[in-house]
């Protein structure tokens, strides 16, 4: 009776560390998804906010503009280049604009003021500008009674000057042709916060603009909005090789905002090494039950040594067992991961405090579903598994019959 007992014993711990194993890398393929999840889907949610916010997907420019902005470098053959952006199936929406410093002036005071000229309508599909408007309205081409275009003020610049709506702001600057630029507007809102990208700029609609600054029918620049921002570098692209003009320089929105772009890069890469460190954690945990499921049957394979037993049979024995053990564990990893997954994805959580990144403020983290989230647990929990079981098992192929039968 003491050797059933023994061996009923023996199975009951092995199931024991297989369950252990099987929590362990479950455990794992639950966190990381998570993590993916949410990491993916957080970053993406800010980088759709950044370039929704102001710089768009893509932005075209005259020459070098990007790198030395210029008063007279603007894009004149503005109608061949919006008809080839109609073309474009993956440009959802796009707004020429005009650029020029300033000096603002109201009440006795001054302030130094960036002017920047946009078609109302087109602006308001592409940029989220007109959600911004805090005070007043958003404005359009037309002139008052008295003759004065509208002027919206970045909150910034209305602190300053102690402007309210209704109140007329004199902008003095120079024309794209050397000539002094001056002007009176009538304030039509207040945009954005002190914080904001905004703050200092001085709307104007672009054909008042042009007029302020001599500049004809010609535009700085042309911010184009896409369907996603991942899109970008691909459609640039091919935008660049339909319209064959070297004058005109397609920049994608990595390019534009290259610090905001790479700070999101190390900020990533430094949460996936804190996630592999976790990771590796959790392969120590299953090597150490997995070498204790191959010391406990070592009499098992000094037997299967002895009837003659190739060590190779062994090794992929130990492997299967392990591989099998970690596709179980994926699988019921994802069905716990699911619902998880989808509620932080459509509901998400808001942070205690807010944290800039690339100056723009993440309050509010979500989660993202796609093939990535559940398709690199599954390959890293696996490949894991697999790697951890190969030194065990290849000691458990060596062990010699007389070894193996005179262990306890």
């Amino acid at each position: 009776m003491l050797l059933p007992k023994l061996a009923f014993r023996n199975v009951l711990r092995q199931k024991r560390r297989s369950i252990l194993t099987a929590m362990s890398m479950t455990g794992g393929y639950i966190l990381f998804s998570f993590f993916v999840s949410l990491l993916d889907g957080s970053y993406g949610n800010l980088i759709e906010l950044f370039t929704r916010d102001h710089t768009g997907h893509i932005q075209i420019h005259f020459g070098n503009y990007l790198d030395r902005p210029k008063l007279f470098k603007s894009i004149k053959r503005r109608s061949e280049l919006e008809a080839a952006l109609s073309e474009e199936e993956a440009v959802q929406a796009f707004a020429p604009r005009v650029f020029a410093p300033a000096l603002a002036y109201a009440k006795e005071k001054s302030t130094p003021v960036t002017v920047v000229g946009i078609d109302p309508a087109m602006e308001k599909n592409t940029s989220m500008l007109f959600h911004k408007v805090k005070e007043g309205n958003y404005f359009s081409d037309d002139v008052n009674a008295d003759g004065f275009y509208p002027a919206m003020l970045g909150l910034g610049v209305a602190d300053s000057l102690k402007l309210n709506v209704g109140d007329e702001i004199v902008l003095i600057s120079q024309g794209a042709d050397g000539s002094i630029a001056n002007d009176i507007y009538l304030v039509s809102a207040k945009v954005g916060t002190k914080s904001s990208n905004e703050r200092q700029s001085v709307y104007l609609p672009m054909f008042a603009a042009q007029e302020f600054l001599t500049m004809g029918g010609g535009v700085h620049e042309y911010a184009i909005l896409l369907n996603h921002s991942d899109e970008a570098i691909d459609v640039a692209d091919a935008l660049r090789s339909r319209m064959q003009n070297s004058d005109w320089v397609l920049s994608p929105w990595q390019k534009v905002e290259e610090t905001f772009y790479k700070t999101m890069q190390a900020d990533q890469q430094a949460a996936y090494v804190e996630l592999g460190i976790v990771i590796f954690l959790v392969c120590i945990g299953v090597l150490n039950t997995v070498v204790m499921s191959v010391l406990e049957r070592t009499r098992e394979f000094g037997v299967l040594r002895a009837i003659g037993t190739n060590p190779g049979k062994i090794i992929s024995m130990v492997i299967m067992e392990t591989s099998i053990l970690a596709l179980f564990s994926c699988i019921l990893g994802f069905i716990i991961s699911v619902p998880i997954n989808t509620w932080f994805t459509y509901v998400g959580f808001v942070l205690p405090e807010p944290v800039d990144i690339g100056g723009i403020m993440a309050s509010h983290m979500q989660g993202v579903l796609t093939f990535k989230v559940f398709a690199l647990p599954t390959l890293v929990v696996v490949a894991s598994a697999i790697t951890v079981s190969i030194p065990p098992s290849i000691r458990a192929a060596r062990i010699t019959p007389a070894e193996a039968l005179a262990s306890h």
